[in-house]
Parts: structure tokens; sequence; C-alpha cells
């Protein structure tokens, strides 16, 4: 399994925004693939953090090329203030089961 990390501060999201960030979740979660997604914001210093799972590496690049994603990273500068993504590979995942994760069933 991979993950993708999004880790971004934002300006202001129009909704030109919002339309095409939409269709790209919309996109992603239909992808053979897909494992599910978490969001994180940290008060201190406005940042946000989207972690995507992915079982494949495959499934990652298919929206990594999918052209939605190519004309949000071509316009990223309209609506972040920067960005920096990581990506990783899963090697272990577990929990006691009290919270709700996309890998729980994994």
């Amino acid at each position: 399994m991979f993950t993708a990390t999004f880790t971004f501060a934002k300006r202001e999201f129009d909704d030109e925004f919002h339309a095409l960030d939409q269709r790209i979740a919309e996109m992603a979660r239909a992808i053979p693939g897909y494992l599910g997604e978490e969001a994180w914001e940290n008060p201190a210093n406005g940042l946000i953090s989207n972690v995507y799972y992915w079982e494949t590496m495959e499934a990652l690049q298919a929206l990594m090329k999918h052209p939605d994603h190519l004309e949000a990273k071509r316009q990223q500068a309209r609506w972040l203030q920067g960005y920096h993504i990581v990506i990783a590979e899963v090697v272990g995942s577990y929990g006691d089961g009290g919270i709700p994760h996309p890998l729980t069933q994994r």
C-alpha cells in the first residue's frame, strides 16, 4: 500500500477551486485501489494535510496523471501559498479499533 500526503497553506478558495476539487475527489474515489483518506489542520501554523491511501502505486499514478489533477497543479498558486507532497510505502498499520481509519480492514 502507499500514501500520498498533501500538505499546504491556503489562500482564498473560489467557486472554480471548489468545483475542481470536487471533481478530483470524486474521480480519486472511483479509481480501483483507492482505500480512503484523512485530513488534518494544524491551528498553530494554519497548514492543512490530506493523506490519501492507495492499494498500489499504479492506482496513485492514475490520480496523478488525470487531467483534472494536472489542471489543479498548473493553477495551484492561485489557491495555495505553498505545498509539499510525500509519497510513502506503508509497511504496517495497526490500532486498537477505537477510532475509524481507512486501513482498519487491511
